[in-house]
């Protein structure tokens, strides 16, 4: 088993300050953890919403499984991330908030085989805030290779 598959959503950290993080199950299909076990995951545009007290990611693209045949999947859907009640109240609450929304930051396969979403609580940046961001990047690059 490959145990070291790990997707990043890299502009999720530029756009949003997070404030909070958590790991969440994700329910899929056969197909679709043999694409995710590919690395065939794209974050482009994925946000988390709630439906119905249960918490849902939209627009996360798994890529369809070459050799799926009449099992395959839709690329696109909607799937259901799965919590304990007591963190689905406490971060509906803090999404009623202004400003606050929940985004895909990551997903990885555990050490049981297991597919998991790391989601992120954040508040949107404004432009000031990535400008420094990417100056703070800059910093820590020059002072690396200024370290080797």
């Amino acid at each position: 088993m490959n145990d070291n598959i790990y997707i990043k959503n890299r502009p999720a950290t530029f756009e949003y300050a997070i404030e909070d993080k958590l790991k969440a199950g994700i329910m899929l299909t056969g197909s679709e953890i043999k694409s995710v076990r590919n690395g065939k995951v794209s974050f482009n545009d994925s946000y988390c919403l709630f439906t119905d007290g249960e918490l849902w990611v939209k627009s996360l693209h798994i890529a369809e499984y070459i050799n799926a045949g009449y099992a395959g999947h839709l690329p696109v859907r909607d799937r259901k991330l799965l919590l304990t009640k007591k963190e689905l109240t406490k971060w509906q609450l803090k999404v009623k908030e202004k400003g606050f929304t929940i985004v895909p930051l990551s997903m990885f396969v555990n050490d049981k085989g297991y597919a998991k979403l790391e989601i992120g609580l954040g508040r949107g940046k404004k432009l000031h805030d990535k400008r420094e961001t990417i100056k703070n990047r800059d910093v820590e690059r020059e002072i690396k290779r200024y370290l080797k």
